[in-house]
């Protein structure tokens, strides 16, 4: 059996990804999915640093959204991690930002009325969230979801990756083809230079949660694939 670190993103918490502990933990794998700030990008990278030096042998990283700019940002040396799998997520490639590369379109249906407090953290509306971020899951779930939401802070919107874990790293990768806060096409584009496997699910942005099992499926393909390797 394998570790498995699950990496949560912005306007969420560990337990966005219930559905998926489960199944994995009935699989005999041993599943963390640690609360993470969502402030500087330094500390949350820092706090699942330190999640993984606890594991006690190989370990597949999971991450939904900004979680996997986290998991991106581990760089050449993450501790015990054998493969990458990426959920609706950010995959820079060194050099790149979330902000520039949001800025090269339109806001997104789920990010285009973002509400910025005064200490910088961002927090999404109801109706954005309910309506286009959480578009699949239940509404009366959904604004569950919104409630416990953890806002970003926007200064990670600027942060420049350096060298991307997915360069030494096997990846695999769930495009959501109907994802309101990333734009499809931008997490082909991920996928496509990471070399990643790659399947394409018929999901809102929050995947792990609206159609667990294809998450559960991607994970468990990189289990068994670093586990035969």
């Amino acid at each position: 059996m394998s570790n498995i670190v699950l990496i949560h993103g912005a306007w969420a918490n560990g337990s966005c990804w219930s559905s998926v502990i489960e199944a994995l933990q009935a699989d005999g794998h041993t599943v963390t999915a640690p609360q993470l700030a969502l402030g500087p990008l330094a500390d949350d990278v820092a706090k699942v640093r330190r999640v993984l030096r606890r594991q006690d042998g190989p370990t597949v990283v999971a991450g939904h959204s900004y979680g996997g700019q986290i998991m991106t940002a581990l760089g050449t040396d993450a501790p015990n991690v054998t493969a990458l799998a990426y959920v609706a997520a950010f995959g820079l490639d060194e050099g790149e930002s979330i902000g520039a590369l949001l800025q090269q379109g339109p806001p997104t249906p789920a990010l285009a009325h973002l509400d910025i407090d005064d200490e910088g953290f961002a927090w999404l509306p109801e109706d954005d969230f309910v309506g286009h971020f959480a578009a699949d899951v239940d509404p009366v779930k959904a604004k569950v979801m919104f409630a416990a939401q953890q806002p970003l802070h926007t200064s990670s919107l600027g942060e420049v990756m350096g060298t991307p874990a997915w360069k030494s790293l096997p990846s695999w990768f769930l495009v959501a083809t109907n994802d309101e806060a990333i734009p499809p096409d931008a997490e082909r584009q991920f996928a496509a230079r990471m070399g990643a496997t790659t399947v394409e699910v018929a999901s809102d942005h929050v995947a792990m949660t609206s159609h667990p099992e294809a998450a559960i499926d991607l994970i468990r393909a990189a289990v068994a694939e670093t586990a035969a390797g």
